[in-house]
């Protein structure tokens, strides 16, 4: 009696599990990093949030990293308490804040797409620190034209008076850009091996 060998059947390819689990490990990460956040004058936190847009966007691409960041909305629009301050719920996404939350997706897709130049990402560790630095100004850029005009409209201010409010903030996110690229350029073994 001869014996049959079962073969195992990919119903998904290994690429596709391996980048939807990163996504889901950075949504997570996102919403773990927001809980590390001071509340400003003016109703917008300064948290730790953008890093986990910043790493989502670098080491998943364009796609996944912009999935990534949609999902930890989602999740945080659902009603788990995701977001800075463990808020939570469209109420909060209607708030102050949420362009920022809507440009943080952009800001991974477009970010991701800068760095890698392609749909598809490359290894991190062919990235160079000047195009990380450039996808990394690129995503902000997106993060405070889509989050400032937002915060206007919802305080019921000038778009003027939006940014200048925000302004504390820049200093805090190009900290946090220089940071990410240190990590990223920096030769770091395991986000070289993340592809």
């Amino acid at each position: 009696m001869a014996s049959e060998q079962a073969e195992a059947v990919d119903l998904v390819a290994s690429d596709t599990v391996k980048q939807l689990s990163g996504a889901v490990l950075f949504a997570a990460l996102t919403a773990v990093l927001a809980q590390f956040s001071i509340q400003l004058p003016g109703g917008v936190p300064f948290s730790f949030q953008p890093f986990g847009v910043f790493f989502a966007g670098l080491l998943l691409g364009p796609l996944w990293g912009g999935f990534s960041v949609l999902l930890y909305v989602l999740v945080g629009l659902a009603g788990a308490p995701v977001f800075s301050n463990a808020a939570a719920g469209i109420g909060y996404v209607l708030g102050p804040t949420g362009g920022f939350l809507i440009g943080f997706v952009i800001a991974a897709a477009v970010l991701g797409f800068v760095a890698h130049r392609s749909l598809t990402p490359k290894s991190v560790a062919e990235l160079s620190a000047v195009s990380v630095t450039a996808a990394l100004l690129a995503g902000l850029a997106v993060i405070y034209l889509v989050g400032v005009p937002w915060l206007a409209a919802v305080q019921g201010i000038t778009l003027v008076a939006a940014a200048s409010a925000m302004s504390l903030f820049v200093v805090g996110d190009l900290i946090k850009i220089g940071l990410t690229v240190g990590v990223v350029a920096g030769g770091n073994e395991l986000l070289a091996d993340w592809r």
